[in-house]
């Protein structure tokens, strides 16, 4: 692997989730890529309840953007206290929804809004009778959800249209942080193309869906590519921290799922299948050109802006499913329960006795997700989970059985087969639930590396830094600095069994 350079390199990725943020500092040098981390913290989306102007009472879900700013300075400071005054760079990766609109002046407009705040749940059928599904399918490539910037915009438009006014724009989340420490007011393609307002071919914003849904030109950022320096940190921040020099900030990524399947070892992109593991599963395929097929679209396939592919995917729920029934629990028990005893629990529990689509709609955002459970199996004429094993357990099974779905669908939209199965990110952790994948599609996996959006957000920074040569340097950095696990098929034949059942209430 030939690098531009044998200087000792550090750079910062801060890593955004929807339930927590993280701070690594990626050293390169002669020896090859280390990962440390220096900040971790928790939050998650706060709801309020509010009279509107009919006097209604309605729940609002924001997050708390001070909050997360506050602990990416902090993750500076212990940057600048444990490793060094100099930094080579900054990058930002997020979730894929929610911003805020900022005026000329600099003032945020409101709160952020959280993506699963239910003024967006009838946004879907709202945007589909102002607009054509299929000519949107056509020119996104991005499959209809209820927190698409799509229908967040056009609420906007539909609900506070005062908010859009001249001189007005609107951050992405990755970029209100890049605001933030630097004044930058762009995006990169892989988080614009989520929006379902980007072309997917030209990688431009559309401009025939804009003028159809009343949203100007001028409120959206310029899109850029990544792995290009877009800023420097403040001076007065830099000054704050006590860097030397101001770091220059980066475009990455900043799509959580475009860096962590950028750090997927994979050896042949058209065999591999990726799962980006967390709080959702983002199940997909690397292919060069979008694919915009009227059976891509049947099977709700989204065409995701990866560097220098696409990324051919499905967003299933993942394990929100089972964060959620945590913090029920945490509500009932007075207590949170431990993540091991969890997964005891879910050993321990008898195999298939329900399934569920871990997609269902009942299951985006419930008050109490056992509850939601429990309707689900009613309401599909199965036995209800005898206790919280069983109810782990059918969930962890369900997401496996979700994968191999999923899988068979890309197969067909892409004309590809799939030999092996790539892990990546948090969930690889999960050693039940790759054992599980490993079952139901009866392939291998290979999970790692955990931390996989770091390390993807650290990989695009070091070629746009020149530390790497191109993404093929980086790759081969990732196969030699992380191990992987392999996990082998298992009683494959019940599994096949369990997939026919599972089959008659997943879509």
């Amino acid at each position: 692997m030939k690098k531009k350079t044998t200087d000792v390199k550090r750079l910062l990725a801060v890593d955004l989730g929807a339930s927590g943020g993280k701070c690594f500092v990626g050293t390169f040098n002669e020896d090859g890529f280390r990962l440390d981390e220096i900040h971790r913290f928790a939050h998650e989306g706060v709801s309020f309840f509010i009279r509107d102007a009919r006097g209604r009472l309605t729940e609002r879900t924001y997050w708390d953007d001070t909050f997360l700013y506050k602990n990416i300075v902090e993750g500076l400071h212990a940057y600048r206290r444990n490793v060094s005054e100099r930094l080579d760079g900054i990058g930002i990766d997020t979730w894929g929804a929610d911003g805020c609109l900022v005026t000329r002046d600099g003032d945020i407009l409101g709160k952020i809004y959280c993506y699963r705040d239910h003024r967006l749940d009838r946004m879907i059928s709202v945007l589909k009778s102002k607009l054509d599904p299929r000519r949107v399918y056509q020119i996104t490539g991005i499959h209809f959800q209820p927190f698409n910037l799509s229908n967040q915009l056009y609420w906007f438009v539909l609900n506070r249209p005062d908010y859009l006014k001249k001189g007005v724009r609107f951050l992405p989340i990755p970029t209100v942080f890049y605001f933030y420490l630097g004044g930058v007011g762009s995006v990169d393609s892989t988080w614009a193309s989520i929006t379902q307002l980007m072309d997917a071919r030209t990688k431009k914003w559309s401009r025939e869906l804009l003028h159809a849904l009343s949203i100007p030109l001028s409120v959206l950022p310029p899109i850029v590519k990544p792995g290009r320096v877009i800023g420097l940190l403040h001076k007065p921040v830099a000054e704050l921290v006590g860097f030397v020099e101001r770091p220059p900030l980066i475009s990455v990524g900043s799509h959580d799922t475009a860096s962590a399947f950028a750090a997927a070892p994979v050896a042949d992109r058209a065999e591999a299948l990726i799962i980006s593991s967390g709080t959702w599963s983002l199940v997909g395929k690397l292919v060069p050109l979008p694919i915009t097929s009227d059976e891509a679209m049947r099977f709700n396939l989204s065409n995701e802006g990866g560097i220098g592919n696409v990324r051919l995917l499905k967003n299933c729920m993942g394990t929100w499913l089972v964060q959620e029934l945590r913090r029920a629990w945490r509500v009932a028990d007075g207590r949170e329960m431990e993540w091991s005893e969890m997964t005891r629990l879910a050993e321990e529990a008898p195999a298939f006795t329900c399934h569920i689509d871990p997609d269902d709609p009942g299951f985006y955002n419930p008050q109490n997700m056992e509850e939601a459970i429990r309707n689900f199996c009613e309401k599909t004429g199965q036995k209800a989970p005898a206790d919280r094993g069983s109810i782990l357990r059918a969930v962890y099974e369900s997401l496996a059985l979700k994968y191999r779905l999923v899988n068979e669908q890309i197969m067909r939209a892409s004309g590809t087969k799939t030999t092996v199965v790539h892990i990546v990110g948090g969930g690889s952790k999960n050693e039940l639930l790759n054992q599980f994948a490993a079952d139901a599609l009866g392939l291998p996996v290979l999970a790692g590396p955990e931390e996989a959006t770091a390390v993807g957000n650290l990989m695009v920074q070091a070629v746009g830094a020149g530390v790497l040569g191109s993404m093929d340097d980086a790759l081969a950095l990732v196969k030699a600095s992380f191990p992987i696990r392999e996990y082998r098929a298992k009683d494959t034949q019940a599994w096949e069994k369990a997939y026919d059942k599972f089959k008659t209430v997943a879509r």
